[in-house]
């Protein structure tokens, strides 16, 4: 859903951090939004597509309609800026007023119990963050829950991008007058990724990675410019070797120079395609304590098809893998039998327990058999480290 360019890195197998030019990444976002190609659009602000919620819930309430305001939000993610910004998503503010005040809450009894969670793209502790606020929203306050996600244009733009099944994640995020910005960033899953790790993908999975995951955000607070709401940068989700390319001191001067900020009013929203560069902005303000629902909504389909305890599994294989070792056999084929074996992605994961290492993501269960098999663990050490890791993923008690 992502464009391509005729590039020798568009058609080669791998994208490397070589292939990332920052004036072919300027070609790319100096393109321009035309209101006229998207007919529900209110209007087009600093690049960004507008919309007037009622007028989306209007033409999407019949079947027909609701496929045609569904197809125009794909554009918009897709061909178009890549962002699109949902004015009067909560008709209604008492609702997510009523979801502020349980976020407080947890913020406060986080801070009480010693907890400081990190932010992945900031220096820990420059925000206020909740992680998997969704789940402690729904134990806290189920009735606050239920209305705040029986949203429908919440629906309408996860089901445009993502089909019926979708997942939904939540984390909080607080930034206080002084607070700092994030640094600009592509988003899960690549986005998580370091440049070594990411070269290693095939290039069609840097196209896939962005439609099995919609980001978005509702305003839970006014948010004026100076209180530093999501910067963007319009159309920068179509430059293919974007993934390699955020972390880049020229793309992020580019980005700095170039990006774009939208006030947002309480309850309103903003959805946008993970790969378009972007990030939280500093609150300049002195008063605006700017809170924002940031929503991470995750194709169904990234799931096997199969249910495989692969704790189980690593727990069972690992003393033959240790003896394969003793005898000599190649490193590189016993590190096949690891992947078919442990978990080698870190998420999902608990974040309040388990914490970035090293990067912007935990550990994999794969990278725990490979320290032990790399340090000569015992059977029981590496047990012992799989329940560890298995603890830290669980969200109860």
């Amino acid at each position: 859903m992502t464009a391509t360019i005729d590039s020798a890195a568009s058609r080669s197998p791998r994208l490397r951090e070589a292939d990332c030019d920052v004036d072919d990444f300027a070609a790319v976002v100096q393109q321009t939004t035309d209101v006229a190609d998207y007919p529900h659009a209110d209007h087009v602000e600093q690049g960004v597509l507008v919309y007037d919620s009622a007028v989306l819930r209007a033409a999407a309430s019949t079947p027909e309609g609701a496929v045609e305001v569904e197809g125009e939000l794909v554009r918009a993610l897709s061909e178009g800026p890549g962002v699109v910004a949902l004015k009067g998503a909560f008709p209604d503010p008492s609702v997510v007023d009523r979801v502020t005040a349980v976020f407080d809450e947890i913020i406060v009894d986080e801070r009480a119990a010693g907890t400081a969670p990190g932010d992945h793209f900031a220096k820990p502790g420059a925000n206020s963050r909740v992680w998997n606020a969704l789940e402690k929203l729904a134990v806290r306050d189920p009735e606050a829950f239920v209305d705040y996600y029986a949203n429908d244009v919440l629906a309408l733009v996860s089901r445009a991008w993502l089909g019926p099944a979708y997942q939904v994640t939540s984390q909080v995020n607080v930034v206080r007058p002084g607070g700092v910005a994030q640094d600009p960033h592509r988003d899960y899953h690549l986005g998580f990724l370091s440049n070594e790790v990411v070269e290693r993908y095939p290039a069609h999975v840097h196209l896939l990675s962005p439609v099995l995951t919609l980001q978005g955000a509702v305003a839970h607070s006014d948010m004026p410019v100076e209180s530093g709401p999501t910067m963007y940068l319009p159309h920068s989700h179509k430059y293919v070797p974007g993934y390699l390319a955020w972390r880049l001191p020229e793309f992020r001067a580019y980005f700095a120079e170039h990006h774009v900020q939208l006030p947002l009013a309480l309850g309103d929203a903003a959805f946008f395609n993970p790969a378009l560069f972007h990030g939280a902005g500093s609150n300049v303000s002195t008063d605006v304590q700017r809170m924002a629902n940031l929503l991470q909504v995750s194709s169904g389909f990234g799931r096997a098809m199969e249910t495989v305890d692969r704790s189980r599994v690593s727990k069972a294989v690992y003393p033959a893998l240790l003896a394969r070792l003793a005898e000599g056999a190649d490193a590189d084929l016993v590190a096949n039998a690891v992947a078919s074996s442990a978990e080698g992605y870190p998420f999902p994961t608990n974040l309040d327990r388990d914490a970035n290492v090293n990067g912007l993501t935990p550990l994999s269960q794969a990278e725990v058999v490979h320290r032990a098999l790399a340090e000569g663990w015992t059977p029981e050490q590496l047990d012992a480290a799989v329940d560890a890791y298995d603890g830290r993923r669980r969200t109860d008690g």
